[in-house]
């Protein structure tokens, strides 16, 4: 092997960093949290004898995965202080996804603002066990060794976060296309205050979730029932026209960029079933909007 320790060490975590950035994201719901806790282990790996390392991906999934929990017990703890609901950094995907492709409905799903949000409720022990069973299909035996657990141990973990994330919503069933469908048509719907239409494409029960962190405008508890929503929605975006709203791919699943004349910017995107909009999804935190285009 040529090169400074420095260079191997690098050229090993480069080889499985998209793998290892998904993992961190999908722990974390923050790219930015995701890329310092990639950092953090490359300099660990640095300290590593490597040569007695057999499998690199594993060992660095293993130490990807505790810091990312020890990162989800600290921001629990400090998440009191947050203003508003806390909803996920929205990631742009499509032609080059930053954490390697969603090439399949169960991976795109792994990745949706929708399953980022109700992981929230989850503990740092069963969110790690759910990601690592659901979006990378590592069996219990394996998962136990990076969590200093046992087989059995994560087995229930898993079952109880499947329980607690059922608990949350319905399951998602709508497609991309008809999320598409959906979300243009409640913006439509939402710049012409048509009321009537609004409250026909929301579920009875849907919850808008906005998420301003306190820099930036945004209704500080989650907005429920399809009359609220329709004249919440209706009430903003249906009196400025220079609105300007501009369709993308965040998340493996179709979103909004929405930008107001003074340069704010908002993403929304939606989970359906049944025909229907069941959650929305809006983030104007600056701070989790920076790798936006434009």
């Amino acid at each position: 092997m040529t090169g400074t320790p420095a260079a191997q060490a690098a050229g090993a975590l480069t080889a499985h960093r998209p793998m290892l950035l998904g993992l961190a994201y999908r722990l974390l719901g923050s790219l930015h949290d995701a890329e310092d806790v990639l950092q953090e282990a490359y300099l660990r790996w640095l300290d590593v004898d490597r040569e007695s390392v057999a499998e690199p991906r594993r060992y660095l999934s293993r130490v990807v995965t505790r810091l990312a929990v020890d990162r989800l017990r600290a921001r629990q703890a400090a998440r009191e202080t947050y203003v508003g609901p806390w909803l996920p950094e929205p990631v742009p995907t499509g032609a080059a996804e930053p954490f390697g492709p969603l090439d399949s409905a169960e991976l795109r799903d792994s990745v949706s603002v929708a399953l980022l949000h109700l992981l929230e409720r989850l503990t740092p022990p069963e969110r790690a066990v759910y990601v690592l069973h659901t979006a990378f299909a590592l069996p219990y035996a394996e998962i136990g060794e990076i969590l200093d657990r046992s087989a059995a141990d994560c087995r229930q973990l898993y079952h109880r976060a499947v329980a607690r994330i059922a608990d949350g919503r319905p399951r998602f069933t709508a497609g991309p296309a008809e999320q598409r469908r959906l979300l243009d048509a409640f913006l439509a719907a939402a710049r012409d205050g048509d009321l009537a239409r609004l409250t026909e494409l929301v579920a009875s029960d849907a919850v808008s979730w906005n998420d301003g962190g306190g820099a930036v405008r945004a209704a500080r508890n989650p907005v429920r029932g399809a009359d609220r929503i329709a004249r919440f929605f209706a009430g903003v975006y249906g009196r400025p026209r220079s609105i300007e709203a501009a369709p993308t791919e965040l998340n493996g699943g179709p979103a909004l960029v929405l930008r107001w004349p003074d340069g704010t910017r908002y993403t929304l995107a939606i989970a359906a079933a049944d025909g229907r909009i069941t959650d929305l999804y809006l983030v104007g935190n600056p701070a989790k909007l920076s790798r936006l285009p434009g």
